[in-house]
């Protein structure tokens, strides 16, 4: 595997990373992404991240692909936390590697965070998304996305 794929690889891993970073008590409402991606050659590398709180709620989702020639690799992941409601957290990679999805989900009692990640790869290319959603009853929804596509080197983060 090209090098460039792994340092881009670890380059987007040490940014989701970074993004992932909570404090253990949380009375505000936030939500937040990044992202970053870069293509060399036939190698190409992305990764996008959030994390979403409200009240005694959190949720964070991580992806992170490259591609090299014929041969890719994604991860995904996340977790939620709640002192006293419901959480749930799910992870999924199809078996040739080149889709993956990650959801998080916290709510107590109308509070709730929410953060969902989609990465793929595609004819030599890697794409990935990740939407957060945090909500406290009696306010709007607090939302970000951020998306980032290896081959046409952008990362966006559209308003809501």
């Amino acid at each position: 595997m090209n090098i460039n794929v792994l340092t881009g690889a670890a380059a987007a891993a040490l940014l989701a990373g970074a993004a992932l970073a909570q404090t253990g008590t949380t009375t505000g409402t936030s939500a937040t992404t990044t992202g970053t991606s870069g293509q060399t050659g036939t190698s190409a590398t992305a990764g996008t991240a959030g994390s979403a709180t409200a009240g005694s709620t959190s949720a964070s989702t991580v992806g992170v692909g490259a591609t090299s020639d014929a041969n890719s690799a994604i991860a995904t992941g996340g977790t939620a936390a709640s002192t006293g409601g419901h959480v749930n957290s799910a992870a999924h990679v199809n078996p040739n590697g080149t889709n993956g999805m990650a959801r998080a989900m916290a709510n107590d009692r109308g509070t709730f965070s929410h953060a969902m990640t989609h990465t793929r790869t595609h004819k030599g290319s890697v794409y990935s998304r990740t939407r957060t959603t945090a909500h406290t009853p009696g306010s709007k929804p607090v939302r970000s996305t951020t998306a980032t596509d290896s081959s046409a080197g952008t990362t966006t983060s559209p308003p809501h």
